[in-house]
């Protein structure tokens, strides 16, 4: 049997073979076609075929009537044109025919029955070649974007799922305790050379000794966030670093390269990369709602010298301004001098915050700063402010 596909293509082909150059709107050509029908020459297999015998059934049925009339003369020049116009495009037509192979040309007879059987039967067997072809070659495509894709995905899932382990292994680490004795000894963080610090906290100690680029902890229950927080005179190091100075697209947390942890700065900026992974700050922006940031209002933030709590007391979305916009820049509030500059920095970070904390903050208050990318808008940025309480 032939499938319904192969037997559309060849009453296609019939129908094209028929009509070809002939006008089916004029009574002459109406009847030509339906005297050729009549021969018993073609027999159509698909809908398409049957319903074009339909059509010119009724069609000749209404020349007979009269209701399709004789054209004029004027009509009769203007169908002589449109037929020398389809005449032109036969060799476009045919050149249609020929792509259909590489190979092989098809020359179809309609003079001869018999050979144009044959020829249609070659240019259907053609025609599904080639769409067989392009089927393939459009699966073969597919398949490769998909195992780009996959690849791309795995690797990002992979690189995840070793931040996760690595970081749940340091910590395991910052609970231990190290058999050498805490004692006072200089740092590698900026800001802290040549001052005789505290002692390293007992907990941290293993781990400032495996990267002594460390300078505390940062952890905020119930949530994924539970990393040590780093800090260089460069802060783009740890945007793809991680705490083994390894490349890594997940980056680790970090400390304004402008702050310090001794003696301390009046507002302490950590930034971690937005990862769709949920990793580093990937949830951070869950405290835009309110229910949320009630639910995680407490942070806790230790140095390598002391353990510190915080309660967030603002969040707002800003952006990475340009250096001549003169517009409040979170990013720069690293120290207030007086009462009056502190009061400046929390009247325009309230004026910014999603909803009200009830939380407030008065000059000689340490407060902290998480911050993150916000893709929603052009160098967009999500933060989270909290103020010492213990």
């Amino acid at each position: 049997m032939v499938d319904s596909r192969t037997s559309t293509l060849r009453d296609e082909a019939i129908i094209k073979s028929i009509t070809e150059g002939l006008d089916l709107n004029n009574p002459n050509d109406i009847r030509k076609v339906y005297q050729i029908l009549q021969t018993g020459s073609y027999n159509f297999e698909s809908s398409l075929g049957r319903d074009f015998d339909d059509e010119i059934y009724e069609k000749f049925q209404k020349v007979l009537s009269g209701e399709i009339k004789e054209v004029s003369l004027e009509k009769g020049k203007k169908a002589k044109v449109q037929k020398k116009a389809k005449v032109k495009d036969k060799d476009k037509n045919k050149k249609d025919i020929d792509s259909l192979s590489d190979t092989s040309k098809v020359n179809i007879s309609y003079k001869n029955s018999k050979d144009y059987e044959k020829n249609l039967d070659l240019l259907v067997e053609l025609e599904l070649k080639k769409r067989e072809k392009r089927r393939k070659l459009l699966l073969l495509v597919a398949s490769m974007v998909a195992l780009v894709s996959l690849g791309y995905f795995g690797v990002y899932y992979f690189m995840s799922s070793r931040t996760t382990t690595d970081y749940e292994a340091l910590a395991e680490l910052k609970n231990q305790r190290t058999l050498i004795n805490a004692k006072p000894q200089e740092t590698f963080s900026v800001n802290l050379v040549d001052q005789t610090l505290p002692p390293i906290l007992p907990e941290y100690q293993l781990l400032y000794e495996k990267n002594k680029r460390m300078i505390g902890w940062l952890n905020i229950g119930g949530t994924k966030i539970d990393y040590p927080v780093m800090q260089t005179v460069d802060n783009e190091y740890y945007l793809t670093h991680n705490f083994n100075q390894e490349k890594d697209n997940n980056g680790s947390l970090f400390l304004d390269y402008n702050c310090k942890v001794y003696p301390r700065s009046t507002n302490m900026i950590i930034y971690g990369h937005h990862m769709k992974s949920g990793n580093m700050f990937g949830n951070l922006q869950k405290y835009a709602k309110e229910s949320y940031g009630k639910e995680h209002q407490f942070i806790t933030f230790d140095t390598l010298y002391e353990h510190a709590t915080y309660q967030v007391m603002y969040v707002f979305y800003s952006k990475v301004y340009d250096t001549d916009e003169l517009v409040f820049k979170y990013y720069q509030f690293i120290n207030a001098n007086s009462a009056k500059e502190f009061d400046y920095y929390m009247s325009e970070m309230e004026s910014l915050s999603l909803y009200d904390t009830g939380v407030k903050a008065k000059f000689g208050d340490k407060l902290l700063t998480l911050s993150t990318c916000d893709h929603s808008q052009t160098d967009g940025r999500f933060a989270v402010v909290a103020k010492r309480i213990s």
